[in-house]
């Protein structure tokens, strides 16, 4: 799924134009990830929950040379479905 198919989506569905359908879905998208920022976690009733978790420092392998290397903490984004995305997909 892409930015332009949920334009697209809003666009089909409230008869406006195009740039307002691609607006409309760039403040969606920064609502959510705003959101996430403030609160950690972000759900749609019937769909999901994205959450935001931390991520411990650690020690990875650069693939191309097989040589050791330090991977710094972070953060990661996860989605747990639904069950009643579950049960329609």
């Amino acid at each position: 799924m892409s930015k332009a198919f949920i334009a697209k989506v809003i666009q089909e569905s409230t008869s406006i134009t195009g740039t307002a359908a691609n607006r409309a879905a760039g403040e969606l998208m920064a609502a959510i990830v705003k959101e996430m920022k403030k609160a950690g976690k972000f759900t749609l009733p019937s769909f999901g929950t994205f959450t935001v978790r931390k991520t411990k420092a650690r020690k990875g392998l650069n693939p191309r040379t097989g040589e050791a290397i330090k991977v710094k903490a972070g953060k990661t984004v996860r989605f747990k479905a639904s069950p009643t995305l579950k049960k329609s997909v």
